[in-house]
Protein backbone atom coordinates (compact mmCIF):
# COMPACT_ATOMS: atom_id res chain seq x y z
CA UNK A 1 0.00 0.00 0.00
CA UNK A 2 2.82 2.09 -0.93
CA UNK A 3 4.89 3.30 -3.42
CA UNK A 4 8.58 3.36 -1.01
CA UNK A 5 7.52 -0.51 0.22
CA UNK A 6 11.69 -1.49 0.51
CA UNK A 7 11.95 1.26 2.42
CA UNK A 8 9.55 1.61 4.57
CA UNK A 9 10.22 -2.23 5.90
CA UNK A 10 13.35 -1.32 6.62
CA UNK A 11 12.39 1.79 8.55
CA UNK A 12 9.92 -0.89 10.10
CA UNK A 13 12.54 -3.43 10.94
CA UNK A 14 14.63 -0.73 12.75
CA UNK A 15 11.78 0.36 14.91
CA UNK A 16 11.09 -2.75 15.93
CA UNK A 17 14.25 -3.69 16.44
CA UNK A 18 14.42 -0.49 18.92
CA UNK A 19 11.65 -1.54 20.60
CA UNK A 20 13.15 -5.39 21.29
CA UNK A 21 16.17 -3.41 22.89
CA UNK A 22 14.45 -1.48 25.09
CA UNK A 23 11.77 -4.35 26.37
CA UNK A 24 13.08 -7.94 25.16
CA UNK A 25 9.92 -10.02 26.30
CA UNK A 26 7.37 -7.41 25.08
CA UNK A 27 4.75 -9.22 22.97
CA UNK A 28 3.55 -6.51 21.12
CA UNK A 29 7.40 -5.85 19.56
CA UNK A 30 8.05 -9.58 18.82
CA UNK A 31 4.29 -9.26 17.15
CA UNK A 32 5.83 -6.45 15.10
CA UNK A 33 9.12 -8.07 14.27
CA UNK A 34 7.05 -10.97 13.00
CA UNK A 35 5.20 -8.44 10.82
CA UNK A 36 7.91 -7.00 9.15
CA UNK A 37 9.86 -10.16 8.53
CA UNK A 38 6.81 -11.82 7.18
CA UNK A 39 6.38 -8.80 4.83
CA UNK A 40 9.67 -9.31 3.55
CA UNK A 41 9.36 -13.02 3.18
CA UNK A 42 11.72 -14.01 5.68
CA UNK A 43 9.53 -16.89 7.39
CA UNK A 44 12.05 -18.71 9.04
CA UNK A 45 13.61 -15.74 10.80
CA UNK A 46 9.88 -14.50 11.79
CA UNK A 47 8.65 -17.77 13.26
CA UNK A 48 10.20 -17.56 16.67
CA UNK A 49 9.06 -13.96 16.71
CA UNK A 50 5.49 -14.89 16.71
CA UNK A 51 6.24 -17.76 18.78
CA UNK A 52 7.65 -15.36 21.53
CA UNK A 53 4.37 -13.21 21.05
CA UNK A 54 1.97 -15.56 21.57
CA UNK A 55 4.14 -17.32 24.22
CA UNK A 56 3.52 -13.53 26.15
CA UNK A 57 -0.22 -14.18 25.38
CA UNK A 58 -0.20 -10.30 23.10
CA UNK A 59 -2.44 -10.96 20.42
CA UNK A 60 -2.82 -14.48 20.35
CA UNK A 61 -5.27 -13.91 17.38
CA UNK A 62 -3.09 -12.55 14.67
CA UNK A 63 0.11 -13.98 16.26
CA UNK A 64 -1.55 -17.39 14.79
CA UNK A 65 -2.42 -16.68 11.74
CA UNK A 66 0.85 -15.13 11.38
CA UNK A 67 2.30 -17.96 12.41
CA UNK A 68 0.40 -20.31 10.03
CA UNK A 69 1.43 -18.42 7.11
CA UNK A 70 5.13 -19.19 8.15
CA UNK A 71 4.79 -22.76 8.27
CA UNK A 72 3.04 -22.80 5.30
CA UNK A 73 6.11 -20.94 3.58
CA UNK A 74 8.87 -22.70 5.20
CA UNK A 75 7.37 -26.52 4.50
CA UNK A 76 6.07 -27.29 7.64
CA UNK A 77 2.09 -27.46 5.82
CA UNK A 78 0.37 -29.59 8.19
CA UNK A 79 1.44 -26.93 11.52
CA UNK A 80 -0.77 -24.46 10.13
CA UNK A 81 -4.48 -25.50 10.00
CA UNK A 82 -4.45 -25.83 14.17
CA UNK A 83 -2.74 -22.57 14.05
CA UNK A 84 -5.52 -21.04 12.37
CA UNK A 85 -8.25 -23.05 14.08
CA UNK A 86 -6.88 -21.61 16.96
CA UNK A 87 -7.36 -18.04 15.63
CA UNK A 88 -10.82 -18.84 14.53
CA UNK A 89 -12.05 -20.25 17.94
CA UNK A 90 -10.52 -17.08 19.43
CA UNK A 91 -12.61 -14.80 17.53
CA UNK A 92 -14.91 -16.50 15.27
CA UNK A 93 -16.34 -12.77 14.37
CA UNK A 94 -12.86 -11.33 13.46
CA UNK A 95 -12.89 -9.13 10.44
CA UNK A 96 -10.45 -10.93 9.22
CA UNK A 97 -11.75 -14.22 9.51
CA UNK A 98 -12.16 -15.34 5.69
CA UNK A 99 -8.18 -14.74 5.63
CA UNK A 100 -7.97 -17.16 8.44
CA UNK A 101 -10.45 -19.93 6.50
CA UNK A 102 -8.10 -19.35 3.09
CA UNK A 103 -5.06 -20.21 4.95
CA UNK A 104 -6.55 -23.50 5.77
CA UNK A 105 -8.10 -23.72 2.52
CA UNK A 106 -4.95 -23.32 0.65
CA UNK A 107 -3.44 -26.62 2.66
CA UNK A 108 -6.03 -28.24 1.68
CA UNK A 109 -5.26 -27.30 -1.95
CA UNK A 110 -1.37 -28.23 -1.62
CA UNK A 111 -2.44 -31.44 0.02
CA UNK A 112 -4.34 -32.42 -3.03
CA UNK A 113 -7.86 -32.76 -0.40
CA UNK A 114 -9.62 -31.38 -3.07
CA UNK A 115 -13.39 -31.62 -1.48
CA UNK A 116 -11.98 -30.01 1.75
CA UNK A 117 -10.41 -26.73 -0.08
CA UNK A 118 -13.63 -26.19 -1.97
CA UNK A 119 -15.23 -25.81 1.68
CA UNK A 120 -12.87 -23.49 3.19
CA UNK A 121 -12.30 -21.32 0.40
CA UNK A 122 -16.02 -21.14 -0.48
CA UNK A 123 -16.62 -20.03 3.21
CA UNK A 124 -13.21 -17.91 3.12
CA UNK A 125 -14.74 -16.20 -0.12
CA UNK A 126 -18.47 -15.82 1.94
CA UNK A 127 -16.46 -13.91 4.72
CA UNK A 128 -14.05 -11.92 2.58
CA UNK A 129 -16.20 -11.53 -1.17
CA UNK A 130 -13.73 -9.00 -2.13
CA UNK A 131 -10.42 -10.73 -2.05
CA UNK A 132 -8.52 -12.00 -4.85
CA UNK A 133 -6.57 -14.13 -3.86
CA UNK A 134 -9.39 -16.26 -2.48
CA UNK A 135 -11.39 -16.15 -5.57
CA UNK A 136 -8.12 -17.37 -7.05
CA UNK A 137 -7.33 -20.60 -4.60
CA UNK A 138 -11.40 -21.19 -5.07
CA UNK A 139 -11.04 -20.87 -8.65
CA UNK A 140 -8.16 -23.27 -8.21
CA UNK A 141 -9.73 -25.49 -5.94
CA UNK A 142 -12.81 -25.93 -8.15
CA UNK A 143 -10.83 -26.49 -11.14
CA UNK A 144 -9.05 -29.39 -9.65
CA UNK A 145 -12.23 -30.70 -8.12
CA UNK A 146 -13.68 -31.24 -11.95
CA UNK A 147 -15.88 -28.08 -11.75
CA UNK A 148 -14.86 -26.23 -14.49
CA UNK A 149 -17.41 -23.54 -14.90
CA UNK A 150 -17.19 -22.46 -11.19
CA UNK A 151 -13.42 -22.50 -11.56
CA UNK A 152 -13.52 -19.94 -14.76
CA UNK A 153 -16.47 -17.62 -12.68
CA UNK A 154 -13.85 -17.59 -9.70
CA UNK A 155 -10.72 -16.50 -11.36
CA UNK A 156 -12.49 -14.09 -13.32
CA UNK A 157 -14.04 -12.32 -10.51
CA UNK A 158 -10.06 -12.68 -9.23
CA UNK A 159 -8.67 -10.70 -12.00
CA UNK A 160 -12.10 -8.13 -11.40
CA UNK A 161 -10.87 -7.85 -7.88
CA UNK A 162 -6.85 -7.42 -7.75
CA UNK A 163 -5.69 -4.31 -7.85
CA UNK A 164 -3.18 -5.54 -10.71
CA UNK A 165 -2.87 -7.80 -13.62
CA UNK A 166 -1.41 -10.98 -11.72
CA UNK A 167 -4.16 -12.89 -12.60
CA UNK A 168 -3.21 -12.24 -16.26
CA UNK A 169 -1.05 -15.55 -16.54
CA UNK A 170 1.02 -18.07 -14.42
CA UNK A 171 4.53 -16.69 -15.90
CA UNK A 172 3.03 -13.47 -14.31
CA UNK A 173 1.49 -14.43 -11.19
CA UNK A 174 4.74 -16.69 -10.56
CA UNK A 175 6.90 -13.43 -11.10
CA UNK A 176 4.27 -11.27 -8.71
CA UNK A 177 4.14 -14.14 -5.71
CA UNK A 178 7.79 -14.51 -6.46
CA UNK A 179 7.24 -18.42 -6.65
CA UNK A 180 11.32 -18.40 -6.84
CA UNK A 181 11.69 -17.70 -3.22
CA UNK A 182 10.19 -21.67 -1.99
CA UNK A 183 12.06 -23.30 -0.74
CA UNK A 184 12.14 -26.43 -3.99
CA UNK A 185 9.86 -28.78 -2.40
CA UNK A 186 7.52 -26.26 -2.13
CA UNK A 187 7.44 -24.38 -5.08
CA UNK A 188 6.91 -28.04 -6.42
CA UNK A 189 3.87 -28.77 -4.20
CA UNK A 190 2.98 -25.15 -5.48
CA UNK A 191 3.24 -26.06 -9.26
CA UNK A 192 1.72 -29.31 -9.02
CA UNK A 193 -2.07 -28.32 -7.06
CA UNK A 194 -2.47 -24.57 -6.93
CA UNK A 195 -1.01 -23.58 -10.64
CA UNK A 196 -2.71 -26.64 -12.41
CA UNK A 197 -5.62 -25.88 -10.71
CA UNK A 198 -5.24 -22.28 -12.06
CA UNK A 199 -3.95 -23.96 -15.22
CA UNK A 200 -7.14 -25.91 -15.59
CA UNK A 201 -9.31 -22.89 -14.70
CA UNK A 202 -8.00 -21.27 -18.53
CA UNK A 203 -5.36 -19.18 -17.10
CA UNK A 204 -2.64 -19.09 -19.87
CA UNK A 205 0.90 -19.40 -19.17
CA UNK A 206 2.70 -16.39 -20.87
Amino acid sequence: MTDTAAADLLRAEELAGQALAAAPRNGIAHNAKGQVLRAQRRYAEAIPEYEAAISSNFNPVYGSHGLAHCKVFTGSIEEAIPLEEQAIRLSPRDAFVGVFYRQIGLVHVLQSRRNEAVVWLEKARNASPAHSNIRAQLASAYALAGEPERAAAELAEARRLSGDDRFSSLARLREVEDFGQLIPKLRALFEATYIAGLRKAGMPEG
